[in-house]
């Protein structure tokens, strides 16, 4: 048993991918089912409502910040316990951990029952006929924060142990139900409050789920062990990743809670509309950070720089090259998106917010490594001290674009907060590593991102041009610039181990297809 533990922490590349992709899958597949429901969620729950329900999804999220970033902390030194041999003190952090996330839980439910009826009441424009349903929704709300934080540890101690296909055996069905549930309840004609009951109750088995995988993966677990001597040291490296945790969410939905003070809950439901199914594009970078946190833990305790400038550098490009094509086309094509999910109105009121805030996501995308990197060589103190001093940047900046250029200035004041914290995180990492300039373009990360800037323009240029041809054609023309792209990327973007690691990725697959 003690050899297959050092086996599953070994941060090996083949581990890592193979924990990234099912990561991507177990996040994608809950985006393309929210990109289906969303409209039909839209229809049957009306703007209004549909904005408080993507305000209930904000603050689900937000408070479990309340955790003091114990979860966190719990995958880190429970991933350094691993890769040391001494898992004998896996049950005392964990139940550590799961001991004052309960405590702080009950506070947070007490804390957010205490300020709903100002929020509903005199923060966010709620239309009075909507007062009460607002209220029953934050303080069923309020429920769920100890659910949500003790789940944290639970996955964290799966994350250590990179057990992600556990993770997602749980996340997956959670995910999709958190879209699938509102179009049942609309079925049986619940109102909201019902339809968040739903959601809370599929958190519950989250949570209990990820309890009894513990119990079977760690036996010793079953036995309650734990000990305030080691709160301290997780409360050290947690508290900055609290701070983060904090901090982060309240930049990222800053926007939609000055939409509702400034404008109305319709401006918030054209405004948050796109920016959920863009940001839910980040899932390619948070299946990789997922496992890099881990990894780059351990790689850390045992002094291996070499190893964590390779994924670091890798980790990039990838980025780049995946989700930067990705972004390109929703950036081009925003307007014709939009119109087929969600109408005509939305496509007038929301493209440009959906090509801006696209912008955003791949910067703020490639600020999620340099992040990642430092808070898991226990530098966690340096993103949130960023983070602490964007807020009153970002706050004016939101306030003031909001204000005179409505939705369009809050993707402007996302997308150019998403510049400047990346900025700062790639220096600060490049500064304590010492990554040379040499090292991206030897990796061919710098002529990636250059490419892909030509490209865009080329796109965006011959956009008019293009719709005027049969779809046969815009077909054939699209897969010609993306086939140009690929090759680009094999002859400049990718070294000798990256395209070996294509071509096997390409062989296993042909094995797969002459298996069916």
């Amino acid at each position: 048993m003690h050899e297959r533990k050092e086996k599953l922490v070994n941060p090996s590349g083949r581990l890592l991918a193979r924990n990234a992709i099912l990561n991507f899958i177990g996040q994608a597949i809950p985006l393309v089912v929210g990109v289906i429901t969303i409209p039909f969620i839209v229809r049957g729950l009306g703007t209004e409502r549909f904005g408080l329900l993507s305000l209930a999804w904000v603050v689900l999220g937000y408070f479990s910040v309340f955790d003091l970033g114990l979860g966190r902390a719990t995958t880190k030194f429970v991933a350094e316990a691993l890769g040391k041999g001494e898992a004998d003190q896996v049950p005392r952090l964990v139940w550590t951990a799961v001991t004052v996330q309960a405590v702080l839980g009950i506070v947070g439910a007490l804390v957010l029952t205490g300020i709903t009826p100002l929020l509903v009441e005199r923060i966010l424009k709620v239309p009075s006929d909507l007062f009460g349903e607002a209220k029953t929704t934050l303080r069923l709300l309020a429920l769920s924060i100890p659910v949500v934080l003790i789940s944290g540890s639970f996955r964290g101690v799966l994350e250590a142990s990179q057990r992600f296909d556990l993770v997602n055996a749980v996340n997956i069905p959670t995910s999709v139900l958190t879209f699938i549930l509102p179009l049942v309840g609309l079925l049986f004609g619940m109102n909201l409050p019902g339809i968040v009951t739903l959601i809370l109750l599929a958190r519950v088995w989250a949570s209990s789920s990820f309890l009894v995988l513990n119990l079977r993966l760690m036996p010793k677990l079953k036995r309650y062990s734990s000990s305030l001597s080691l709160f301290p040291r997780l409360l050290s490296f947690g508290g900055w990743i609290a701070v983060s945790s904090i901090v982060a969410p309240f930049l990222e939905n800053l926007d939609r809670f000055i939409i509702g003070f400034l404008l109305s809950m319709t401006a918030v439901a054209h405004y948050s509309a796109p920016q959920e199914v863009v940001m839910r594009l980040r899932v390619i970078v948070t299946s990789l950070t997922m496992t890099l946190f881990p990894a780059f833990s351990v790689l850390e305790v045992i002094r291996d720089k070499k190893g964590i400038e390779a994924i670091f550098l890798r980790s990039i490009k990838y980025i780049l090259l995946i989700l930067g094509i990705i972004i390109l086309f929703i950036n081009v094509f925003a307007k014709c998106i939009l119109q087929i999910w969600l109408g005509t109105d939305f496509a007038l009121a929301s493209s440009s917010v959906l090509q801006i805030l696209s912008l955003g996501v791949l910067f703020n995308s490639l600020g999620y490594i340099p992040a990642t990197l430092l808070q898991g060589v226990a530098r966690p103190d340096l993103p949130a001290k960023f983070l602490l001093l964007e807020v009153p940047i970002r706050i004016g900046t939101a306030y003031v674009l909001v204000k005179k250029y409505n939705i369009i200035g809050a993707a402007w004041s996302w997308t150019l907060w998403a510049v400047l914290d990346m900025f700062l995180l790639f220096v600060v990492s490049v500064i304590i590593y010492g990554f040379s300039m040499h090292a991206f373009f030897s990796r061919g990360i710098m002529w990636t991102f250059c490419f892909i800037v030509v490209l865009w323009w080329a796109l965006y240029e011959l956009k008019e041009w293009i719709v005027l041809f049969p779809q046969s054609i815009q077909f054939l023309i699209s897969a010609v610039i993306l086939c140009s792209f690929a090759a680009f990327t094999w002859r400049y973007a990718l070294d000798n181990v990256d395209r070996i690691k294509v071509l096997k990725l390409i062989k296993l697959c042909r094995n797969w297809r002459v298996r069916d």
